[in-house]
């Protein structure tokens, strides 16, 4: 299905999408027209008898988006309203969804009124990247100390090879296996952002030994995070902050911010918190119908007995 190119972000792309979930996906739009005023991708899956709409793999954020128009607030407002009303009335009949917005949408009381429950959460944007050397001034001391030791033993190179940096991602869970999905499936995300020059594997080295890994996708906006790495033995050096850094200035001319995606978890929190970024909330949209709440409930007593 063919749209406009009105999003809030690359993971809301058409070439995004088959690659994270081929076949899966579908947008639901609002056209006046010939002309596209919103627009809403999403995914779905077959549960035995039941469908239903979750987050794809290596995707930050999906949710709704809108064709952008200069009007009054209280007249935005309500347009939003009215467009998310209709674009809700084109998702397929599932028992369960679940979407994280981009945090430019900061309005869900239309899902609200729709039954759908919102979790906030946070991301850190450096909002302006277009001089690294700003960034850097805004960085937290203890950041650039790390990094200043790095420089002294760790170079940082591109790279293209997808099965080691999914060694590098895979090597943050305890059992060597990503909740993301398999190589194959990277392999296929990394060779759509190839591409579509959106996305990009850097590394660091100490001599000829890759110590660290790290890749990025961007669009005109803003670039993300999305997986890392680093050797056990190397986790005190500095080498993951030094990489992280000239990941913002590999992109600093192809974009404008960079997200680091976001964590709940106090310590990658404060690592993000340290460049110098701005803190965002951005919501955790899920809806349960009735059977799914009975089947939760009865899960829930039987592993309670």
């Amino acid at each position: 299905m063919s749209t406009d190119s009105i999003t809030n972000s690359v993971f809301q792309e058409e070439w995004w999408l088959e690659a994270v979930a081929p076949g899966q996906w579908n947008y639901a739009t609002v056209k006046k027209g010939d002309e596209l005023y919103a627009k809403m991708p999403f995914i779905i899956k077959k549960m035995g008898p039941f469908a239903i709409s979750t987050m794809p793999i290596f995707t930050q954020v999906l949710g709704p988006c809108f064709k952008k128009i200069e009007s009054k607030e209280s007249s935005r407002l309500s347009r939003e309203k009215e467009l998310i009303t209709d674009l809700l009335k084109q998702l397929p009949d599932i028992v369960y969804f679940k979407q994280r917005f981009h945090y430019s949408l900061q309005n869900w009381l239309p899902f609200y009124w729709k039954g759908f429950e919102q979790t906030t959460r946070y991301t850190y944007i450096l909002e302006d990247i277009s001089d690294p050397e700003v960034v850097w001034n805004n960085m937290d001391g203890n950041i650039r100390r790390e990094i200043k030791k790095a420089r002294e033993q760790i170079t940082i190179e591109t790279s293209d090879d997808a099965s080691l940096m999914w060694k590098f991602h895979c090597s943050n869970f305890p059992n060597q296996k990503s909740p993301e999905g398999t190589l194959d499936d990277f392999v296929r995300v990394y060779a759509a952002c190839k591409s579509n020059d959106s996305g990009q594997i850097l590394v660091a080295k100490s001599g000829d030994e890759v110590v660290a890994a790290l890749f990025i996708v961007w669009d005109k906006n803003s670039a993300y995070y999305l997986l890392g790495g680093t050797l056990n033995k190397y986790k005190s050096t500095g080498a993951f902050s030094y990489l992280m850094y000239e990941a913002v200035k590999y992109v600093s001319d192809k974009t404008k911010s960079f997200d680091f995606e976001g964590s709940m978890i106090k310590s990658i929190e404060k690592f993000y918190r340290s460049f110098g970024a701005t803190q965002k909330p951005y919501f955790h949209i899920t809806r349960k119908t009735k059977l799914v709440r009975f089947l939760i409930s009865l899960k829930e007593l039987l592993s309670s007995n």
